[in-house]
């Protein structure tokens, strides 16, 4: 192929200074070898800065991640920073287990203090929740965590937190953007030693007394501790390399759980993630280890956090004595319930209380919410704006945030920090599961005991990969192709309702409420109650397909979905590949 002179213009800029010398000696081989597929990848568009933040594969480049595209945006928050006019700002940076996550912290603080922002770093690895805590309780204007949660090892990110402690939402994340793509090159780059603004003041280390306020807060959260005390409850648990080795263990034994089996392969941080093929709870192999560990001691849960520690899977024992990997959605409504019906056994459940969820995520979690007369919410995807909620919340007076929990493993039950937090969801499922223990039930019979008061609910999603640039623009013509024609039929099951969530005017609760962003989502009422919901990932080159079904039982249900992704799915994978090849 013959790349464009854009192309090569953007890579003869990192052969010379001020890009360091292993930087410019591997673009320069890049250049010399002919290799124009990766100079392309690499340097054809930019590193799109989104209303997030950044993440990407690790590599030098404009379209990587690495301590130069960190620069030129963290330049581009600072500017923003600035403007907002908020005086003596400051901010608030974490990071995670991921290979350069450190460096590039280190990076970021640098360029936020060298503008005169007084930055707070953590002196080492932390979760991403409590970062958000620290936002608030530090009084910081903005925020950063260097992650890219469970995504493969090749990968790392940068993800953006305003002063209330949540990821920035608009009008934030469209200013933030507009400021990084005003800054050019390196050379609009503010920037002194990291040491030297450490001897300044300008950065400040922190850590115990952050990690003591955070576990104060979380712990608060325990709504029957005396079940822990008088239980025997065994539980394996695994970091799976990450974040939550730093404070999953002092918040389970400060609260009195004694039997706790460490997988102590995944207790180090390891930027390679070697003991496993993704760091991600959602998949049934991250857990192999931790299940082998479980059936050996005959434990009675299997918990596992990712690397930022904000997401948390569980493996439970069946009717037939093996572990199943319970599903986001599952574990949300676990969760719901037994923090809804515990609050309301001890007289606490608020009569203005209000669950907000993800218009992907479970019904089932609107019905258990309603069933205790708690106003239920849907938003978009993405954990911010359930933050914006509780906000809002806040703001007017008029509901009371209970519980906030997304399919993809994410799960809030406080105020103290504004994103999902794996911490808490560890110390809950784990007391929900000695409160069980103590009256002779699983997690299994609990589930089963939802399931026979609310139906069988079930949901499965199916993700397909479309890598490099050309996934990009075939995934825009999946979505293209689904808006122009919708399915008439999905699994024998008719089509009654199209949501468009760019077109169509959607509020986030069945009374009306706030009306929706504009967001690339497509969403599939079926005739049976059924949904399914298609978008591009935000964070993935990949599309998500949901499907969600509800039936008289268990076995009725999977049958049903098992027909809607036959029916669905081979055929965009096909026209995926027919144009990536």
């Amino acid at each position: 192929m013959a790349l464009p002179e854009s192309v090569l213009k953007r890579a003869a800029e990192w052969t010379e200074a001020p890009y360091d010398d292993d930087c410019r000696k591997e673009i320069k081989e890049l250049i010399k070898s002919g290799n124009d597929k990766e100079l392309n990848e690499r340097f054809a568009v930019e590193l799109d800065f989104g209303t997030g933040g950044l993440r990407g594969l690790i590599r030098n480049g404009t379209n990587g991640m690495n301590k130069y595209v960190v620069a030129r945006a963290t330049q581009g928050l600072a500017n923003y920073v600035i403007k907002s006019g908020e005086s003596n700002p400051s901010a608030a940076i974490a990071y995670d287990s991921r290979l350069y996550s450190r460096e590039f912290a280190m990076e970021s603080a640098a360029v936020l203090a060298a503008n005169g922002i007084k930055t707070y770093l953590f002196r080492e690895m932390r979760p991403t929740p409590e970062l958000s805590f620290a936002v608030r309780e530090l009084g910081c204007v903005t925020g950063i965590v260097i992650t890219a949660s469970h995504n493969p090892k090749e990968y790392n990110g940068y993800k953006v937190y305003w002063k209330d402690g949540g990821q920035i939402i608009s009008p934030h994340d469209e200013n933030i953007i507009s400021e990084v793509r005003k800054v050019g090159s390196l050379g609009d780059v503010k920037r002194e030693s990291f040491e030297s603004l450490l001897d300044k003041g300008m950065i400040i280390l922190i850590d115990k007394e952050i990690d003591e306020k955070f576990l104060k807060e979380v712990k608060s959260l325990s709504i029957s501790p005396e079940e822990i005390t008088k239980s025997n409850v065994k539980i394996v648990y695994t970091p799976l390399h990450g974040t939550g080795g730093t404070l999953i263990p002092d918040v389970l034994s400060q609260m009195g759980f004694k039997d706790i089996i460490y997988v102590n392969e995944q207790m180090k941080a390891d930027s390679s993630f070697s003991t496993v093929r993704k760091p991600n709870p959602e998949e049934r192999d991250a857990l192999d280890l931790a299940i082998k560990y479980a059936v050996k001691s005959e434990a009675d849960i299997v918990i596992a956090t990712d690397p930022d520690a904000d997401r948390m899977g569980i493996a439970v024992k069946n009717d037939k004595g093996e572990f199943d990997v319970l599903s986001g959605n599952h574990i949300g409504a676990i969760l719901e319930y037994y923090i809804l019906s515990s609050m309301k056994d001890k007289g606490v459940l608020p009569s203005n209380g209000a669950v907000v969820k993800t218009v992907v995520t479970t019904d089932l979690q609107d019905k258990i919410a309603e069933s205790f007369a708690c106003k239920v919410f849907n938003v978009l995807t993405g954990f911010k704006y359930i933050g914006e909620k509780i906000k809002q919340f806040e703001e007017a007076g008029d509901y009371k945030y209970v519980f906030g929990g997304e399919e993809s493993y994410g799960y809030l039950s406080g105020t103290y920090a504004r994103d999902k937090d794996a911490i808490a969801s560890t110390l809950l499922i784990s007391e929900c599961c000695a409160y069980l223990k103590n009256r002779g039930m699983t997690i299994t019979d609990y589930l089963d005991s939802i399931f026979n008061e609310y139906g069988y609910y079930n949901d499965r999603n199916i993700s397909i990969d479309a890598e490099g640039l050309k996934g990009v623009e075939v995934i825009g013509d999946v979505m293209k192709k689904f808006r122009e024609k919708a399915p008439e039929e999905i699994g024998g099951l008719k089509v009654i309702k199209v949501l468009d969530y760019i077109n169509d005017t959607i509020y986030d609760s069945c009374e009306g409420g706030t009306l929706l962003p504009e967001s690339n989502v497509l969403q599939y009422k079926l005739s049976d109650g059924s949904t399914v919901t298609v978008r591009p990932s935000g964070t993935e080159p990949k599309i998500k397909f949901y499907f969600s079904a509800k039936s008289g039982s268990s076995k009725e249900t999977e049958q049903k979905i098992d027909k809607m992704i036959a029916d669905l799915i081979p055929g965009v994978k096909g026209f995926i590949e027919a144009r990536i090849k």
